[in-house]
C-alpha cells in the first residue's frame, strides 16, 4: 500500500511540475547590437553569458546579460561556427570562405593559430569530450567530418560521409559521434577514436535534419526538421517521438538540467519550448516569437538561458544573378539583433 501511495504522489508530483512549467511564461528581450556582416551559428560560453557569433568575416562576441559588444575575432573568411574548449583556453571557428579554423584564446580572444582544412566545405564544428577533439562538419564532395586536436590544432582523423549536406554533429560522451545528413535525411553514427562510420539511420519522416543535440542521461538524440523534429533512441536508431515545430530550422538547444529542448524556425519567426517529460515522451509548453531568418540558437546550460541572433537586411540588388544554389543576394545588413530567452 506504501509502495503505491509512493508511486501515485511522484507521478502527482511529476504532472504538477509540467502544469506548472506550461504556465510559466517565458520572456524574450531583444537587444539591437548592429554590425557588419550576415550570420549563421552563435555559442554561448557556459555561466558567463559571452556569446560568440558568426558575422561572416568575423566572430562578435556579445555580453548576452546586456546586449553589449565586449571584443571581436578577424579574419575569418566565411565562419559558420564556434566551438570552446575551457580547458586549453582555445576556442575555434569554422571558416568556409577560406577552408580554415582560426584558433583563439578564448580569454583575450586573440588569433593564435590559422589551421588549413583540406576537405573544404566547412560548417558545423563541435567539441568532443570523449575523444578530446573538435569535430567539423563539412559540405565536401563527399562530405566529410574531421578531428583536430584542440590543444595543438593539428589534424588527426577524417571520416567520409554518405551526404555532400553534414549539418550538426552530437557526441554521446562515451565513443560515438552522431551526424545529421540533411539531403539523405539520415544520421551517421561514427566511432569517435577511430572516425570510422558505423551506421546509417533513416529519420523519415523527419525532413532534411539540422540541428542536433544528445540526452545523455537517457541516450537519446533530438534532431531539428523542418515543421516536424525527431527524438531517436542511440542505442537502437529507432525513432521514439515526434515534435511538431517552424519551418526553417537550422540548429537547437538543450538544457539538461531543466529537460528543455529549444527548436528555433527562422521561417516562422518563432522558437518553440519542448519539455521532456519522459526519455519517449515530449510535450510543448511554449512557442515565442523572434524575428525572420532566426534559425540558429545557443544554450547556456548553467544560466538556463538561450540565446538566437539575427541581422536584419535591405532590398537586394536589382537584377542581381542567383548564386550556386539558387539563392538572389540579399541586401545591406540595416540591423542586427540578439534575442534572450529565459524564466
Amino acid at each position: 500500500m506504501k509502495r503505491k501511495f509512493a508511486i501515485v504522489l511522484t507521478i502527482l508530483i511529476g504532472l504538477t511540475f509540467i502544469g506548472n512549467l506550461n504556465a510559466q511564461e517565458f520572456k524574450v528581450k531583444k537587444y539591437s547590437i548592429g554590425g557588419e556582416g550576415g550570420t549563421d551559428y552563435l555559442t554561448a560560453e557556459p555561466g558567463t553569458g559571452r556569446v560568440f557569433v558568426s558575422r561572416g568575416s568575423h566572430v562578435m562576441v556579445i555580453d548576452g546579460n546586456k546586449g553589449t559588444v565586449i571584443g571581436d575575432i578577424p579574419g575569418t573568411p566565411g565562419t559558420h561556427g564556434i566551438a570552446l574548449v575551457a580547458k586549453y583556453n582555445h576556442g575555434f571557428t569554422s571558416n568556409r570562405g577560406d577552408s580554415t579554423v582560426t584558433m583563439f584564446d578564448i580569454k583575450t580572444l586573440k588569433v593564435l593559430k590559422q589551421i588549413k582544412i583540406p576537405a573544404g566545405g566547412l560548417d558545423g564544428i563541435m567539441y568532443d569530450d570523449f575523444s578530446d577533439r573538435i569535430i567539423l562538419t563539412n559540405h565536401s564532395k563527399p562530405g566529410t567530418a574531421t578531428a583536430v586536436d584542440p590543444n595543438t590544432g593539428a589534424i588527426t582523423g577524417e571520416a567520409i560521409l554518405e551526404d555532400n549536406s553534414p549539418e550538426g554533429a552530437a557526441t554521446d560522451g562515451k565513443g560515438k559521434l552522431f551526424v545529421n545528413n540533411e539531403s539523405k535525411n539520415t544520421i551517421q553514427v561514427i566511432d569517435a577514436k577511430t572516425m570510422k562510420v558505423l551506421a546509417s539511420w533513416s529519420l523519415s519522416p523527419c525532413d532534411g535534419p539540422t540541428g542536433i543535440a544528445y540526452d545523455r542521461k537517457n541516450d537519446r538524440i533530438f534532431t531539428g526538421c523542418g515543421k516536424t523534429s525527431a527524438v531517436v533512441d542511440a542505442k537502437t536508431g529507432k525513432i521514439v517521438a515526434t515534435i511538431p515545430n517552424g519551418d526553417g530550422v537550422d540548429a537547437l538547444g538543450w538544457d539538461h538540467s531543466e529537460k528543455l529542448i529549444y527548436i528555433p524556425a527562422g521561417r516562422d519567426s518563432s522558437v518553440t519550448i519542448v519539455h521532456q517529460d519522459s526519455p519517449d515522451k515530449y510535450t510543448v509548453v511554449a512557442k515565442v516569437t523572434t524575428m525572420s531568418g532566426a534559425k540558429t540558437i545557443a544554450v547556456d546550460p548553467v544560466k538556463h538561458v538561450a540565446y538566437l541572433f539575427q541581422p536584419q537586411y535591405g532590398p537586394p540588388p536589382a537584377n542581381a544573378p542567383a548564386n550556386s544554389y539558387g539563392r538572389r543576394p540579399r541586401g545591406p545588413v540595416i540591423g542586427a539583433y540578439l534575442f534572450v530567452i529565459s524564466r
